[in-house]
């Protein structure tokens, strides 16, 4: 079994840990069902936020009684200490428990750190102090503020995204966290559900040892695709390093990874899926997709009044209004029979 240590927290747990975004769609009983399945079966670490609507209550749901036994991280998307205060101990209600083992600002658009007058930094370490989180991390899709994050050494994890698709500085990045000394935390392990070999995508995160890849479940298949790794991990053969070089080729570049931050539209278009439709359609074909409803979503793009908001909320730089343009078109010459998918 593969393991990976979270750098100076001291933590360590099987190479596959369980995101817990996917089980807001499913019922209680299905998310207490996935896991505990995925601890009985070798996965101790679970990473959830305050922003899941309901993933806390559900984790908390499946271990109550047990809480020892498992690592769970959470997240806070507070601006100030009254919000943090209300986010944590909304979370301990939530989890069932009196401790959380890493809590993380979640995706904050600036480094909280001390004397900033936001006053999250002061109020994390009086809880930690409080012994109601162990440990403080960092969640961010910005490498600006992930560097500065690592550079102050005020922080133990880094949350990131980070795939085989990463570029040259997500790498620098990754070897910045190991010489920190802080854990890496990879996010977006499937980009989003774009890349669709997931023993590519742990092959390739299992060359760094300082790496934990989150994956999003849902499906009992997809959780026992990824238990499968514990015992049978994926090695790098020639075969799934060509699948990598090509997945490269198709989609390095100004593509959206569908992380929802440039969200909500004043026009009400569903962004983080519209603005990835021509990639989703080639590689995880869907009839919903191509649904009445489907194609509703879609024609929303039409009402882009081009407020430009999405554009400058986007964390990786891209021109959204004109990618929704790119996606609407290409969907249009899908429903048409001009492009086959």
């Amino acid at each position: 079994m593969e393991t990976v240590k979270l750098g100076k927290t001291g933590i360590e747990t099987n190479k596959n840990a369980f995101g817990a975004l996917p089980i807001q769609r499913i019922s209680d009983d299905e998310a207490v069902y996935l896991l505990k399945k995925a601890y009985e079966n070798g996965i101790t670490f679970f990473d959830t936020a305050r922003w899941y609507t309901d993933s806390e209550h559900k984790v908390g749901l499946a271990f109550e009684g047990m809480r020892e036994k498992v690592f769970i991280a959470t997240k806070t998307g507070a601006q100030n200490a009254e919000g943090f205060w209300q986010d944590l101990e909304t979370s301990l209600e939530n989890l069932k428990t009196d401790y959380i083992d890493i809590y993380q600002f979640h995706n904050p658009a600036f480094c909280p750190k001390p004397g900033d007058e936001s006053g999250l930094y002061e109020a994390a370490l009086q809880a930690k102090a409080e012994g109601k989180i162990r440990h403080i991390g960092i969640t961010n899709h910005r490498l600006a503020v992930a560097h500065e994050a690592i550079d102050s050494g005020l922080y133990e994890t880094l949350q990131f995204p980070f795939c085989y698709l990463a570029s040259e500085k997500d790498i620098e990045l990754v070897e910045k966290c190991r010489e920190a000394d802080m854990g890496l935390i990879a996010m977006k392990a499937l980009s989003g559900g774009l890349i669709n070999n997931s023993a590519a995508a742990y092959a390739f995160l299992a060359q760094y040892d300082n790496v934990l890849p989150i994956w999003g479940v849902q499906r009992e298949s997809e959780l026992d695709e990824f238990l499968s790794y514990i015992d049978n991990p994926p090695a790098m053969t020639e075969e799934l390093a060509e699948v990598i070089r090509n997945d490269r080729e198709e989609l390095l570049g100004d593509f959206c990874r569908g992380c929802g931050y440039c969200m909500p539209c004043p026009a009400g278009i569903e962004i983080n899926n519209c603005a990835r439709m021509s990639l989703l359609l080639r590689r995880s074909p869907s009839a919903a997709q191509l649904s009445p409803e489907g194609q509703e979503k879609m024609m929303k793009i039409e009402n882009c009044i081009h407020c430009n908001q999405c554009k400058s909320k986007c964390p990786y730089g891209l021109d959204t209004p004109a990618l929704l343009q790119k996606n609407l078109e290409d969907y249009k010459r899908v429903l048409a029979g001009e492009i086959q998918v």
